[in-house]
């Protein structure tokens, strides 16, 4: 009998839902794209009205509709939501108010009561989870930031002191739950509002990086993570809670005891890639159309041709400057007569490369565990030059997986787990994660590239001086 698993990632730009079957193969999605966030004051950021459980349940919907499949052959469906986020319930688990985005200042705050008929507080996923089952349970795993929540065991503090620092009672927080467990069964209301079918296992997974790394097959400490997306990050799993890193920070990870360490990361990082994208203009998109291509195709195929080094072309992406040093900007050095627009496509890749090299290994020597390999998700995955580029910048094989969504994977992973689909979270790995493709390092490139680090990470000491002066004059 076939069976089948449902990951829902609630992401920050849309949730998407993919139904797996149990090897992993995506068979059917949905996506349904998230409103605009709500800013009415400095500060202040939040997802409108109900946005967070419409776009989930239209997705779910779109999901079924194109699944081709017995709706009884689904035993399980894994959620996963966006971190940080702080939802306000009332009595009956309703919105007293909107949901707090990651980008809304009060969640790094401790909570103050803004209505009356505030009952529970919890995270975007404990209100999704009670959206589908009725009850007050949420993942542990989803619990990082202002929370009085014990790291080290997963669960709620036994430290008055936690509750008093964070605002929050014992008595307003969900029942807590690891990853792999069964949060409860989808209500006859969801099963009307989502199309998924009534009873079906709702399971608990984690924060959506660590789902993603799980989704790409992080399992072992000596592999590093790279998701590439608009907010770049190293990511890799052991065992240590640890709160004394510098080079990195702790969150929990997808399989209960387990840590996901985040290293120091880039803002604005794919972002570069689409801003030099449509710089170049309408007239490059519709020749690129013409031809049946993108435009990222078209530059991913020119820089090729650019010799490692990019002819001496440097570009460090600081376009977004951290707050404390606000006068930064990002720059594009060494120009000389010889570049074109392929050399500053690849001078930005490289500068991602060259950048997440550093923050990586910084993460890695205060780890004590050197990366043997680094497996790539997200947007900027689907370059198979940028793959080559991190494979030469790291000296390791980059490597990329069958599929997308590697955040819905992993919660269909954990729902396999859940159900017994896979006897434990190694199995569901080597059942539904595979390798699609490896690059392997280049020595010569490696040896350039191994030259140039130094001279890339040194810029911005050279710059802040320039940039200071700037921005008096001219902001």
């Amino acid at each position: 009998m076939a069976r089948y698993l449902i990951g829902i990632d609630n992401g920050s730009q849309s949730s998407k839902v993919t139904i797996f079957d149990e090897h992993g193969v995506a068979v059917s999605e949905g996506r349904v794209a998230l409103r605009q966030n709500s800013t009415p004051t400095p500060g202040v950021v939040e997802h409108p009205e109900d946005d967070l459980w419409d776009s989930i349940a239209g997705a779910c919907r779109i999901a079924l509709e194109g699944f081709g499949g017995d709706r009884a052959d689904i035993v399980g469906v894994g959620l996963c939501t966006i971190r940080f986020c702080r939802a306000m319930l009332r009595p009956d688990g309703s919105l007293a108010q909107p949901v707090l985005s990651w980008m809304d200042a009060r969640v790094g705050r401790p909570f103050t009561p803004e209505h009356e008929d505030i009952r529970w507080v919890t995270t975007s996923s404990g209100y999704i989870t009670h959206r589908l089952t009725g009850v007050f349970r949420d993942t542990a795993a989803n619990y990082q930031g202002v929370w009085p929540i014990d790291t080290g065991r997963w669960s709620w503090s036994d430290d008055d002191e936690a509750y008093a620092r964070t605002g929050m009672s014992r008595e307003m927080l969900f029942e807590l739950v690891q990853p792999g467990d069964v949060l409860g069964e989808v209500t006859a209301a969801a099963a009307r509002a989502t199309g998924l079918p009534e009873g079906l296992p709702v399971v608990a997974t984690a924060n959506d990086k660590a789902v993603e790394a799980l989704g790409c097959g992080l399992l072992e400490p000596t592999t590093v993570l790279l998701s590439l997306g608009t907010y770049i990050a190293g990511m890799s799993v052991g065992d240590r809670d640890i709160s004394t890193g510098s080079a990195f920070w702790t969150n929990f990870g997808s399989e209960p005891g387990r840590y996901l360490y985040e290293s120091g990361g880039i803002r604005r990082g794919m972002w570069t890639v689409s801003w030099f994208r449509d710089l170049l203009g309408e007239a490059t998109a519709a020749a690129a159309e013409a031809a049946g291509e993108r435009v990222e195709d078209v530059l991913n195929r020119e820089a090729t041709s650019v010799p490692a080094g990019s002819d001496g072309l440097l570009t460090v992406l600081d376009w977004l400057a951290p707050s404390d040093a606000v006068f930064r900007k990002g720059s594009i050095l060494g120009f000389d007569g010889r570049q074109g627009r392929a050399h500053v496509y690849r001078s930005i890749l490289e500068g991602i490369a060259l950048t997440m090299r550093a923050r990586v290994g910084e993460m890695a020597a205060e780890l004590g565990t050197p990366y043997e390999r680094v497996v790539v998700s997200g947007g900027g995955s689907s370059s198979d030059l940028m793959l080559q580029i991190l494979a030469d910048v790291f000296q390791v094989p980059a490597v990329r997986t069958i599929g997308e969504s590697a955040a819905g994977r992993g919660a269909a992973i954990c729902a396999a787990v859940a159900t017994g689909v896979h006897a434990d979270f190694a199995s569901a790995v080597a059942a539904m994660v595979s390798e699609r493709d490896r690059f392997e390092p280049n020595p010569e490139h490696a040896a350039i590239y191994a030259a140039l680090g130094p001279v890339h990470a040194s810029v911005t000491e050279q710059t802040d001086v320039i940039y200071r002066q700037t921005a008096a004059i001219v902001g």
